[in-house]
């Protein structure tokens, strides 16, 4: 439950506190200094007048709850509120600045996307982090790169190991059963913008128009006219249906004969409205029935033909991946009942 506690807002008005969901400032970006004298690092000092009402401010348990009141936060832009979607991880590639000297200091580059589905563990794409004798990263919490000046710090871990479907490969060039677990050196703390995605049922299919949500800092289209985005952006997409979805490729130079594997899945289609190069990894974000703002990885995006054109893109379907997921966890020694609801 939320705290009754006043506050001061840091304009020096009278506030309460409260989650971000709860107060009309949700909307706008936040600042560290508007947590003010709030004692849970989850709230937010609100100015009186800002406070909510009819709103449900309980903090929710278990996994795939985006923050904020699903109603509320619905509009036409492509750029998330801070934390509005807690599991969106950027994986990142430890380099040197100076090649010659290993051992000094280090840059971290983009690589991918990525969703925490475990204190311990972030899945993403494997064709993004298969290569050997790469050291990575996981950056949890991150919203605008350019900032620090934001509710909560994001939370950085190393990879300690990269675990890789075993039938994944890329010699073929076909990326089927495009799936990776990151282990983690250190648990990451849950706290409101570092949180799990829920994991569909082993199977389990997305039915077709259903509206999903994806996002990253990737590149809004192909080659040097794109630039990676500043601030998590995202995408409202519907899924396509496996066959009709073949038959669109098929129209591509993919050709006639092409055949969509099973550990795909299809989502877009709409023009404009694309994920793209940087987005790899990222999840695709589908709604649980009958439970409004949940949310599973029902995909992940692997690959496509062009961005924001009316083709669409393929996505490691996540359902028909979940028993490597859950048989990797289980050989971890963790549990799956911090990504199934």
């Amino acid at each position: 439950m939320t705290s009754i506690s006043h506050c001061d807002t840091a304009d020096g008005k009278a506030g309460r506190c409260t989650i971000p969901s709860g107060c009309k400032k949700r909307l706008s970006p936040l600042r560290k200094s508007d947590r003010g004298l709030c004692i849970r690092s989850d709230e937010i000092c609100c100015d009186v007048n800002d406070i909510l009402t009819g709103v449900e401010t309980d903090v929710k348990t278990g996994c795939g709850w985006r923050n904020g009141d699903d109603t509320q936060i619905r509009s036409n832009s492509d750029r998330t509120e801070f934390a509005e979607f807690p599991w969106i991880v950027a994986v990142l590639k430890v380099v040197p600045v100076n090649p010659e000297k290993p051992e000094g200091s280090k840059m971290y580059l983009y690589t991918c996307g990525g969703s925490v589905i475990h204190p311990r563990v972030v899945i993403t794409t494997a064709h993004n982090v298969y290569q050997k004798n790469i050291k990575l990263r996981a950056r949890a919490g991150e919203w605008n790169t350019t900032s620090e000046d934001e509710v909560l710090p994001y939370q950085d871990r190393n990879v300690e190991r990269v675990i890789v479907h075993e039938l994944f490969n890329t010699t073929r060039s076909n990326l089927f059963n495009d799936v990776a677990l990151l282990v983690l050196d250190k648990p990451l703390d849950f706290v409101l913008n570092v949180k799990p995605i829920c994991l569909p049922p082993a199977g389990r299919r997305v039915v077709d128009g259903t509206r999903c949500f994806s996002a990253g800092w990737g590149k809004k289209q192909f080659g040097k006219a794109g630039a990676y985005q500043t601030v998590l952006k995202k995408v409202e997409i519907p899924v396509i249906d496996r066959s009709k979805c073949q038959r669109e490729l098929r129209k591509t130079r993919l050709g006639p004969l092409f055949r969509l594997h099973s550990s795909f899945m299809c989502a877009g289609g709409e023009l404009n409205k694309d994920t793209c190069t940087g987005d790899g990894g990222s999840p695709l974000m589908c709604p649980v029935e009958g439970q409004v703002g949940r949310y599973t990885a029902s995909g992940m995006v692997a690959w496509g033909l062009g961005c924001g054109d009316e083709v669409p893109a393929v996505y490691a379907d996540v359902g028909a991946l979940r028993p490597w997921i859950d048989s990797k966890m289980a050989e971890l020694g963790f549990g799956q009942d911090t990504y199934t609801h």
